[in-house]
């Protein structure tokens, strides 16, 4: 990925970053670090479902707000409701990206891999929330949560604006699951290590083909040197990623919630 990514994330996060560029420090950031940032996600239950919620940091009366929706990794199964949160939810929670991208951050629980019970009971609470802006909810994940960001974007195409599944594309033993002619016109982002040897990065790379052969809307950005554990790259970007675009369709924007946040239905 361009570094060009990286400064405007580093610009967009500068009170978080202080104590690596010496920067005089945000009070803002102060008080978080004096706070458990998974306390920002308030703990909810529905349909026995474990859930963890951060809302915009304001919620102003008559204004819609997009909404991501994060899906844990293999890790985070169970029932506890806090091991789901993981390093980009972190990254999302810190003042500065909250500021600049409010919008709401849900982050279910599940004990098994991602399937249409789960995405059914996620769009049943979405409902509940106030003043979502219903053209613009994203989902992104990692490993088990890329697998499925790509599952939720099959059974509900017509739903998200906006997916961005990391290491998503299956273990070494998953069949094929990805239909691309069903996601094609969906703007997708995925990334991948190339060195992950837990789910291969050939199998993002058939989806991207396939992808590309039929003019879809999918960027693919390949970590060189990347082992599985990467999902702490896909909001602030690194040096070592190279993308690649399907088509002239797809948003060149190199900073990742800058593009995230510009797709509506």
């Amino acid at each position: 990925m361009p570094s060009k990514s990286c400064l405007k994330w580093l610009i967009c996060t500068a009170a978080c970053m202080t104590s690596v560029l010496g920067h005089a420090q945000d009070p803002n950031e102060k008080r978080v670090q004096k706070t458990n940032w998974q306390s920002l996600y308030e703990p909810a239950q529905f349909d026995q479902m474990p859930l963890r919620v951060m809302p915009p940091i304001q919620i102003e009366s008559g204004k819609k707000y997009p909404l991501i929706l994060s899906l844990h990794g293999a890790g985070g199964t169970g029932t506890d409701n806090n091991k789901q949160l993981r390093d980009w939810n972190k990254q999302l929670a810190l003042p500065q990206c909250r500021k600049a991208f409010p919008c709401y951050v849900i982050a279910p629980q599940a004990k098994g891999l991602w399937n249409h019970e789960h995405l059914n009971k996620i769009q049943s609470y979405i409902k509940t929330l106030p003043s979502v802006d219903m053209n613009r909810v994203y989902i992104m994940g990692h490993s088990m949560g890329g697998h499925g960001t790509y599952i939720f974007i099959q059974l509900a195409p017509d739903y998200f604006a906006a997916a961005a599944p990391s290491a998503g594309s299956g273990l070494r033993r998953t069949e094929e699951f990805i239909n691309a002619s069903k996601i094609k016109d969906i703007p997708i982002w995925a990334f991948h290590g190339d060195k992950d040897k837990v789910c291969p990065i050939e199998k993002d790379r058939d989806v991207f083909k396939e992808v590309k052969k039929i003019g879809g809307v999918m960027k693919l950005t390949t970590w060189e040197g990347g082992t599985h554990a990467v999902s702490g790259k896909m909001i602030p970007g690194a040096e070592n990623g190279t993308t690649q675009s399907s088509s002239e369709r797809c948003n060149a924007e190199t900073d990742f919630m800058t593009w995230l946040f510009s797709n509506t239905k």
